[in-house]
């Protein structure tokens, strides 16, 4: 059995987390900019070499086991979260949100993926608690997400989902953003700026995609502590990315089948975890069935291999098509 983790490092971690997520807020708070190619690339690769630093302590505090469930976790969610950070872009784009507001929503949308995040890994903790079969449904869920990235829908790419048509229905709205303020008046009567159509349609899309990424990665780890750093650390540095990679995702044309490989292939592997651990009377009179399980280091493997495959294949696509990265844009050469 793995050792536990000494409680004053899983308390000191979540403290620097905290503090360094705070430090990032008060950063766009004071400094209000649109940062560089070159500074969203150092800070993307700074908060890269946190997560490895704190892997290399799992491996190090904790044992092998800690650091590889980490690492993979890290890498799953951090996959995700750039597929959340494509729809991200569609929703600032679709919005026209002016660049001087960017780096707010962005972090805006980052903090409130945390929180429906961190509320999503208590409830599926305690429901594996309670009921060892939800990793049937988990997997279900993951294979049928990973068939909806295949098919690659994007209706809702115009950023108008259910919610924001519902808020827009019952509270008037400006046509224009006015400070980055939610609200303002005007003429003595309160109305809402499309900034708020924004944070709403970010936040929706946070809950749909804590719904994906949680089961995910418990998939992985049943450990809430490693679930949580590794979906903090998937999220830092987001808001660089996006300025880094600019208009690279949306030419990314494989990207979102290396995801869907990946939720399918943890869907197969939380089905077969059920199967090996069932309980459900109805299946084989409720007893366990022995099938193997792909263990954390070929889960570690195939998301690295996916990734790594779909990258590679869209840059291909890319350079066949005659586009080229030209200072942060594509261009046709």
């Amino acid at each position: 059995m793995s050792p536990v983790l000494p409680v004053w490092f899983e308390i000191g971690s979540m403290v620097i987390l905290v503090g360094i997520l705070v430090f990032d807020l008060l950063m766009i708070i004071k400094r209000p900019h649109v940062p560089t190619m070159r500074e969203s690339a150092i800070w993307v690769g700074v908060y890269v070499a946190l997560a490895l630093i704190f892997a290399a302590s799992m491996f190090i505090i904790g044992d092998a086991q800690h650091g590889s469930e980490f690492l993979a976790g890290w890498l799953t969610e951090y996959s995700l979260s750039i597929d959340n950070l494509f729809v991200f872009v569609m929703i600032l784009g679709a919005f026209k949100v002016p660049h001087k507001y960017v780096q707010r929503a962005l972090m805006i949308g980052i903090v409130l993926a945390l929180i429906f995040r961190g509320i999503f890994i208590l409830a599926g903790a305690a429901l594996i608690e309670r009921f060892s079969a939800i990793f049937y449904v988990f997997g279900a869920w993951l294979i049928y997400t990973a068939w909806k990235q295949i098919k690659h829908d994007e209706e809702n790419a115009d950023g108008e989902g259910w919610m924001v048509r519902a808020f827009k229905k019952v509270l008037p709205f400006t046509d224009e953003y006015h400070g980055g303020h939610t609200s303002v008046k005007i003429d003595g009567k309160r109305y809402f700026t499309p900034f708020l159509l924004v944070l709403i349609a970010l936040g929706s899309t946070d809950i749909l995609f804590a719904l994906d990424s949680i089961p995910a990665i418990f998939g992985i780890t049943q450990s809430p502590f490693i679930v949580f750093t590794a979906n903090v650390f998937a999220l830092m540095g987001l808001r660089q990315l996006y300025f880094l990679l600019g208009g690279l995702l949306d030419r990314l044309e494989y990207l979102h089948y290396g995801i869907a490989a990946i939720l399918g292939f943890i869907g197969v592997k939380l089905v077969l975890h059920a199967i090996s651990h069932n309980e459900l009377p109805f299946i084989n009179n409720g007893e366990h069935i022995d099938i193997w399980t792909p263990n954390t280091w070929v889960s570690l493997g195939f998301i690295v291999v996916a990734m790594l495959v779909a990258t590679i294949a869209s840059l291909i696509k890319m350079r066949k098509s005659g586009e080229r990265i030209h200072g942060g844009a594509y261009e046709k050469e």
